[in-house]
C-alpha cells in the first residue's frame, strides 16, 4: 500500500481505555495443551485506544492486554471501527501485548481447518470464542471513546535505557543445544552449570511519546520496552503483567489520561536473569522500575505543536516450512488412530504432548495445502520524527534491533504480535540450534528466510514514509 501522509499541521489526540477483564473462568492462553481457567484477578485487563488526527486524517493505535490476536479478530475490529470513526483500516494498528496471564483472541494453537477439537474443549485451540467476540466489541468501544475525546495537543518524544529487567532467554548449552533459563530451572541458584553462553542480545531502549493538551495535562503516553510478559504465568491468575503495571504506575505518577505500552520484538526475551541467585518474580516491581526510568525520560522531552502523520502497510509473502514425508506420515498415523484429543488426566485439562505435537505439525501441513506462502502484514506509522513499526507474530529481538538501526527515523519503536498470529520468527542461526521457538510446530512454521524478508519489508515501509 502506498504511503499516506499529512503535512505538518495542528494535531489532535484522544485516548480511552475500556475494561476487558474476563467476567468468569475464561481460559488463559500462553500455555500449550493445558487448560488454565482463570481463578483470580490480580489486576485488570484493558483495550486502550489512541487516535491521532491532523488535517482530517487519522491514525489509531489499539493495544490489548491479551496473549494473542488472530487475523479474524483484527479484521473484525478494523471493519467495525473504519466507517463510524473515519479510519482507514490500514491506519489501525492492533497490538496484543502478549501477557501469558490473559485470554487469547482467536484460534492460534492449531489451524482453523484442523478438525479434531471438540466444541467443549475449544481452549485447546487457544481461545474461547465468546470472550473473543466480547473483547472485540469492547475494543471498538475504546476506539469510539478515543475519537470522542479528540482535542488539540502538543507532542514530544525521547528514549532512555533500561538494561536490568529483560534478558535473552536462549542459553547455549555445552552440547550446543538450546535451553531456556527461568525461575524453575534445575542446577542450583545460578542455574545449570552446563550453560556455555547466552545466544543473543536484548533491546534496552525505553521509549516515551507524550501528548499534552493546552492545560499541560497529559492526554496519553505511549511507552515502549521489549520483554515477554510472563511474571505471573503459569498461575491461573488474570494479570496484564509488567505492561499493565507500568501503565498503571505512569498514570498514577503523571496523571496521564491513558498510558499505552508498545511491546517490542521479544520472541526470545524474558524477564528472568539467568545468573542472578537473588531474583524475585514480581511484575509490579518491574513496572515501578520502568516508571522511575520513564519519569526521567519524560522530563527531557521537548514539545511541538504540529506534526506530520503518515501510515504505510505492506504485505510480504513468507514461505512456510516444508514437512518431511516421514514427519507428516507419523502425524497422520497418530491422528488417524486418535482423531480426538488424548488427555492424560481425569479432568481432561492436560492434553497428551505427542497428540498436541502431531496436531500442531499437521496444522502446518493444512496451511501449506491452502498456499505455500503466508501473507504477512507490516505496518509503519509516522508521528513527526518518530515511527512505530507493527510486526505480526513473535520476531526475535534481533529483528527489532536491525529495523531500528536501519530506520531513517529516530526514535523507531517496534510493536510485535500485531494483526495476526504467525508464530515465532527466529534468526536463521537460531533455527539451526533448535529449541522451543525453532522446532516445527504451528507456532514455529516459517522458513528460515522469513526473518530477513520481514526486516527488509519493514525497512521499505519506513523508507516510504517520506522523511
Amino acid at each position: 500500500m502506498a504511503f499516506v501522509a499529512q503535512p505538518a499541521g495542528p494535531l489532535r489526540a484522544g485516548a480511552a481505555q475500556v475494561d476487558i477483564t474476563p467476567q468468569g473462568p475464561v481460559h488463559l492462553a500462553g500455555d500449550i495443551a493445558t487448560h488454565r481457567p482463570a481463578k483470580l484477578v490480580a489486576d485488570p485487563l484493558y483495550a486502550k485506544a489512541l487516535v491521532l488526527e491532523s488535517g482530517g486524517r487519522r491514525l489509531c493505535l489499539l493495544t490489548l492486554d491479551i496473549t494473542i490476536i488472530t487475523d479474524r479478530y483484527s479484521r473484525l475490529i478494523r471493519e467495525q471501527a473504519a466507517e463510524p470513526f473515519g479510519l482507514d483500516p490500514a491506519a489501525v494498528m492492533v497490538h496484543a501485548l502478549q501477557s501469558h496471564s490473559a485470554p487469547g483472541m482467536g484460534r492460534f494453537m492449531v489451524d482453523p481447518d484442523f478438525p479434531g477439537i471438540p466444541a467443549q474443549h475449544e481452549w485447546i485451540g487457544g481461545d474461547e470464542e465468546a470472550y473473543s467476540l466480547w473483547a472485540a466489541d469492547r475494543a471498538v468501544e475504546a476506539i469510539g471513546r478515543a475519537v470522542e475525546a479528540l482535542e488539540p495537543v502538543q507532542i514530544g518524544m525521547a528514549s532512555g535505557i533500561e538494561g536490568r529487567l529483560a534478558f535473552n532467554r536462549r542459553a547455549v548449552l555445552r552440547d550446543g543445544s538450546i535451553g531456556m533459563p527461568g525461575p524453575t530451572w534445575p542446577g542450583g541458584p545460578l542455574g545449570p552449570h552446563w550453560i556455555r553462553c547466552i545466544e543473543g542480545p536484548m533491546d534496552p531502549e525505553l521509549g516515551v511519546i507524550c501528548l499534552r493538551n493546552a492545560a499541560l495535562r497529559i492526554v496519553a503516553l505511549v511507552l515502549h520496552y521489549t520483554c515477554h510478559p510472563v511474571h505471573v504465568f503459569p498461575k491461573p491468575i488474570v494479570s496484564a503483567d509488567w505492561p499493565g503495571a507500568w501503565a498503571a504506575e505512569m498514570q498514577q505518577r503523571t496523571g496521564a489520561g491513558v498510558a499505552l505500552v508498545v511491546n517490542g520484538a521479544c520472541g526470545n526475551i524474558n524477564p528472568w536473569p539467568p545468573f542472578d541467585p537473588d531474583y524475585v518474580e514480581d511484575h509490579r516491581r518491574m513496572g515501578r522500575l520502568l516508571a522511575q526510568n520513564a519519569e526521567g525520560v519524560l522530563e527531557a522531552i521537548s514539545f511541538q505543536d504540529g506534526t506530520e502523520l503518515g501510515h504505510c502497510r505492506r504485505i510480504a509473502k513468507l514461505p512456510l516450512r516444508e514437512l518431511s514425508p516421514e514427519e507428516l506420515q507419523r502425524c497422520e498415523a497418530l491422528l488417524a488412530a486418535h482423531p480426538a484429543p488424548i488427555f492424560t488426566d481425569e479432568s481432561q485439562s492436560l492434553v497428551d504432548p505427542e497428540w498436541i505435537a502431531a496436531a500442531s505439525v499437521y496444522s502446518v501441513h493444512l496451511m501449506r495445502q491452502r498456499a505455500p506462502h503466508l501473507d504477512y502484514e507490516v505496518q509503519a506509522f509516522r508521528l513527526g520524527p518518530a515511527a512505530i513499526v507493527g510486526l505480526a507474530g513473535e520476531p526475535f529481538v534481533e529483528a527489532g534491533l536491525q529495523i531500528k538501526l536501519a530506520s531513517p527515523a529516530y526514535p523507531t519503536y517496534i510493536a510485535h504480535c500485531c494483526t495476526q498470529y504467525v508464530g515465532y520468527i527466529p534468526t536463521a542461526e537460531a533455527l539451526k540450534r533448535g529449541g522451543h521457538e525453532a522446532t516445527t510446530r504451528y507456532w514455529a512454521k516459517l522458513a528460515p528466510e522469513a526473518f530477513g524478508l520481514i526486516v527488509a519489508e519493514a525497512g521499505e515501509a519506513l523508507r516510504g514514509l517520506d522523511w
